[in-house]
């Protein structure tokens, strides 16, 4: 047992410790060179700065361990625990951590290249900033990850499960898209003008949701997302359980832009109504379908944007289970034919 011993900058080139318990060890800047930690207990431990290359750490538990600024390379973590582990500034070259769980990891600046993360649980880990180069996902689930800033290259994203990825940095209204490649593109589109002058021009899949993110309000929106995801569309759910703003309303028109349609849920508005009127007044080839759950009124000021032929009539529904089944028979068939009939 090795627990809570400091091995700060020790030297352990083909040190055999597999199956050990090295909870809470600090090998700050140590030396881990061809060193086999199988089987390992290694919750807790500290290996930041540590130079770790050619070592196997097979079904080692590295839960809550800190690996900021570890240089790791070359080696095997395939299956190992490292459920929010601090990986933060690490660099991981040729590094095998297929079937990893990465659940809520912190890899804020990490840089990836050329590793084998395919089947790893990446469900709500921190990627913001992190370069990833040539890097197997395959079979990955990504749900949920916070990728601001993320430069992804080169990547295997087959059967990859990339669901409602952030692309936006914390402290700005929340955006969340299903590609991580994708996810790039639509924040570049956000902050470039003359990008968005060319998107003008493309017709896509897109799908844009309005709405609360109130914890009533969430489910409706979520059920929506992923109805929509059913008929390969690619929605956009915009939060709008923040203050407006100038650059709120600026946001919501330019991600409209590249719209098929538009899906308003309209139930409980808050500042849903002036984003609604700006989009209505700048993109009138864009349909706009108004939801509303019955028992709830529309705002009063509603009738300003009904009267814009883009507007299709307000579409009412019982509860969830109605809503989801008239998205396929009523909602979407009805604003497909509107966006043919504004583009025609």
């Amino acid at each position: 047992i090795f627990q809570n011993v400091n091995l700060s900058k020790a030297n352990l080139t083909g040190a055999n410790i597999s199956k050990a318990d090295h909870r809470g060890t600090v090998f700050n800047d140590a030396e881990l060179k061809f060193t086999n930690y199988r089987e390992t207990d290694l919750r807790g431990a500290n290996l930041s700065n540590a130079s770790i290359s050619w070592a196997d750490f097979t079904y080692a538990n590295l839960s809550g361990a800190t690996l900021f600024q570890a240089d790791i390379e070359e080696i095997n973590l395939s299956n190992s625990n490292l459920a929010n582990a601090n990986l933060g500034g690490a660099t991981l070259w040729n590094v095998n951590l297929s079937g990893a769980d990465l659940t809520g990891a912190d890899l804020t600046d990490s840089n990836i290249h050329y590793s084998n993360l395919s089947k790893v649980k990446l469900i709500k880990a921190n990627l913001t900033n992190a370069h990833l180069i040539k890097t197997d996902f395959k079979e990955a689930n990504l749900m949920d990850c916070s990728i601001y800033g993320i430069s992804a290259w080169g990547l295997d994203l087959e059967h990859t499960n990339q669901s409602n990825l952030i692309i936006t940095d914390v402290g700005e209204i929340t955006i969340t898209v299903d590609n991580l490649e994708v996810a790039q593109f639509i924040y570049l589109l956000i902050n470039s003008e003359k990008i968005r002058h060319v998107i003008d021009t493309i017709v896509s899949k897109v799908v844009l949701i309005l709405g609360r993110f109130t914890p009533e309000r969430k489910i409706f929106l979520d059920a929506i997302r992923e109805e929509l995801r059913k008929h390969d569309y690619l929605p956009i759910v915009f939060d709008f359980d923040k203050p407006s703003s100038r650059d709120t309303q600026e946001t919501v028109t330019t991600i409209a832009r590249l719209a098929k349609f538009i899906i308003a849920d309209i139930t409980d508005p808050r500042s849903i109504p002036q984003e609604l009127v700006s989009i209505v007044e700048t993109l009138p080839s864009v349909p706009v379908q108004p939801i509303l759950e019955f028992g709830f009124e529309p705002w009063g000021m509603y009738d300003h944007i009904k009267r814009y032929s883009s507007v299709l009539d307000l579409y009412a529904y019982d509860d969830l289970e109605s809503l989801l089944k008239s998205l396929e028979k009523i909602i979407i068939p009805q604003a497909e034919a509107k966006s043919s009939e504004l583009t025609s």
